[in-house]
């Protein structure tokens, strides 16, 4: 898995699995915001088997799925505030990342409202 760091506080990647869960808490990552839609892909773990694994791991985590190419103004303004509230580091993650990266480039004006 490789994680993108776009911020100290804040990183990105692609699809977290379960099994991945201790290494990302190795890592140094207090927080995981999912954005993907659970069932987007067969192969995908469901949301609710990788936070029961956060939470063994004494990680956060959020669920915010968005769907690609579509992420509406109260989906920015809701990952805004997770961001504000989580422990940090973060890491966001989707399919690619690229949701993720987006949601965090949009959310900046409301993450410096903060």
């Amino acid at each position: 898995m490789s994680i993108r760091y776009l911020d100290k506080d804040f990183a990105i990647t692609s699809q977290v699995s379960p099994e991945s869960l201790p290494e990302l808490r190795d890592a140094g990552l207090a927080t995981i915001i999912c954005n993907r839609p659970d069932g987007e892909a067969t192969d995908q773990p469901a949301f609710a088997a990788v936070a029961e694994q956060a939470a063994a791991c004494d990680v956060q985590a959020h669920y915010l799925p968005v769907v690609p190419g579509k992420i509406t103004p109260s989906e920015v303004v809701a990952f805004a505030a997770l961001y504000a509230n989580a422990s940090k580091p973060v890491l966001a993650y989707c399919r690619t990342g690229l949701r993720a990266e987006a949601l965090w480039q949009l959310s900046a004006p409301f993450r410096r409202l903060g």
